[in-house]
């Protein structure tokens, strides 16, 4: 796949011409000659047009799962969200936040924050701000969020372990994530791996579930649940892009599982280190 820099520059790349379309766009491109399934980085997102706050402009179609559905949010809470792109997530956030609340929005992709700060805008949010940032250092000091919320973001970080240590450091002490992520059971196919679209449809960048909460373990984090759970099944006409029809048959038959979470974690009140916390 190349080095993490390479990766970065992929991921940003491929989000960068995202932002330049709509969702409609987005979700009836081909993944190839004759195909019917949208790209790989729509065919795992949840519809949010139910949830109070939603903005269209602001849906590009893009996650994995509803985070701010279950992220607790009240009245006058600070929300940081982690890959903010158009601006989706905020916009449920600071439904949930009021007037008296703050939510900012983190994304490395300037067409994405561009896209973003014009649908605040239009929808007269002042409250809602975004920042051009990458979460593996999250522009924002430390203990300032209630909230953190990310949606099917981290998979595609290289450092996820230091992506924690950044939300842990962000967090209030007794603040709290949602995060919706993709997961692994099993081991990918080589071809799936090593594939820059995969990489950046979410599923190449995937680390194992167990690994991926024990992450969060070692980071300090308590009470860490998961609220969903789903099963992502990628339909065979972008599979065989990639795969052989033996490698396409080995792949469906084996014990491989590819799943969107939502888990729910808490920064102790007290991490036992005196005053302050370790991190």
């Amino acid at each position: 796949m190349g080095t993490t820099e390479h990766i970065k520059e992929l991921v940003k790349q491929k989000y960068s011409e995202i932002a330049l379309q709509d969702k409609e766009t987005n979700q009836s491109s081909c993944c190839g000659s004759g195909c019917c399934s949208t790209d790989v980085y729509n065919i795992m997102s949840d519809d949010y047009s139910t949830m109070e706050g939603y903005h269209p402009d602001a849906d590009l179609g893009l996650g994995c799962g509803l985070p701010t559905q279950f992220a607790k949010i009240k009245k006058g809470d600070t929300v940081i969200d982690l890959g903010s792109g158009a601006g989706n997530d905020c916009f449920v956030a600071r439904n949930e936040t009021g007037d008296d609340g703050r939510v900012i929005g983190i994304d490395f992709t300037p067409e994405m924050i561009k896209k973003a700060k014009a649908n605040a805008q239009k929808a007269g949010f002042v409250n809602v701000e975004f920042r051009l940032g990458d979460i593996e250092n999250i522009p924002v000091s430390a203990n300032m969020a209630d909230v953190i919320v990310s949606n099917c973001v981290l998979n595609l970080v290289p450092n996820k372990d230091k992506v924690f240590r950044e939300i842990f450091r962000v967090l209030k002490q007794g603040g709290h994530f949602s995060i919706s992520d993709v997961v692994l059971t099993g081991n990918l196919p080589k071809a799936l791996r090593t594939e820059a679209e995969m990489y950046a449809g979410c599923v190449a960048g995937a680390i194992q579930k167990d690994i991926y909460l024990e992450l969060i373990r070692s980071n300090g984090f308590s009470n860490i649940a998961i609220q969903k759970e789903k099963p992502i099944n990628i339909p065979d006409d972008i599979l065989k892009n990639y795969l052989n029809e033996a490698e396409l048959e080995n792949f469906k038959s084996g014990d491989t599982g590819i799943f969107s979470v939502t888990v729910y974690a808490e920064k102790p009140k007290s991490c036992g280190c005196g005053t302050g916390c370790c991190h």
